[in-house]
């Protein structure tokens, strides 16, 4: 009888602490990304190659500014389609979008080729702008950083729907991430893997959510 009362109280004190434990273990895998900036400015003044219009709005968006010297960047571009665009390009409203300029674009139908032997690049939107627009579209992420003289940049940047800039607030190595450095192979595989999924993942909760609210 003694017995019993030990394994009773034991349970009823194991319990709360393993459901806790339980719980604390997976916070990672329900916390939002964190918002480094608001309000990225829009895509209005760039078209596709296609001569369409582009958007940020109600996208998942990895932005990437290759500017005027596309080739100098095309390594990057392979890093990103290998680790990134592979794993998530068949998402249906997430999109990469690098920006050019418009003498860029005979180099962009290459790269757009060769990443066929990759995966469909379907989802990988050349957006082609002025310097000044590309300039422009940089500054409003407010990073710390800065365009090379080409327009261009290793880093690369998560948008999401509302046209904000998510990255990481309290990052291992730099405190504040706000872009991911695509020449980079192990940052791109392992931290920007692992953000993307986070968002990804909000997202198709929140959707869940949505259908839920629907159905009752």
């Amino acid at each position: 009888m003694q017995t019993k009362k030990y394994i009773v109280l034991s349970v009823l004190f194991l319990l709360p602490i393993s459901v806790y434990l339980f719980f604390a273990s997976g916070k990672n895998n329900f916390v939002k990304l964190p918002t480094l900036s608001y309000g990225v400015s829009e895509l209005s003044n760039f078209k596709n190659m296609e001569g369409e219009d582009i958007k940020l709005e109600d996208r998942i968006t990895i932005l990437t500014f290759f500017g005027n010297n596309l080739e100098a960047k095309k390594a990057n571009a392979f890093n990103l389609a290998h680790k990134i665009y592979k794993k998530n390009y068949q998402f249906s409203e997430f999109q990469f979008v690098s920006l050019i300029t418009e003498d860029q674009v005979p180099k962009a139908n290459e790269i757009k080729q060769k990443l066929r032997d990759i995966e469909d690049p379907r989802n990988w939107k050349f957006a082609i702008g002025s310097s000044e627009e590309i300039q422009k579209i940089f500054d409003s992420l407010k990073t710390p950083y800065a365009l090379d003289k080409n327009l261009a940049t290793n880093y690369v940047f998560i948008i999401d729907k509302d046209r904000n800039l998510r990255g990481r607030d309290d990052d291992e190595d730099v405190g504040v991430l706000y872009g991911f450095n695509a020449s980079d192979y192990a940052e791109i595989n392992n931290k920007m893997s692992d953000d993307i999924k986070i968002v990804l993942a909000e997202y198709r909760l929140a959707l869940k959510k949505y259908k839920a609210d629907r159905e009752i």
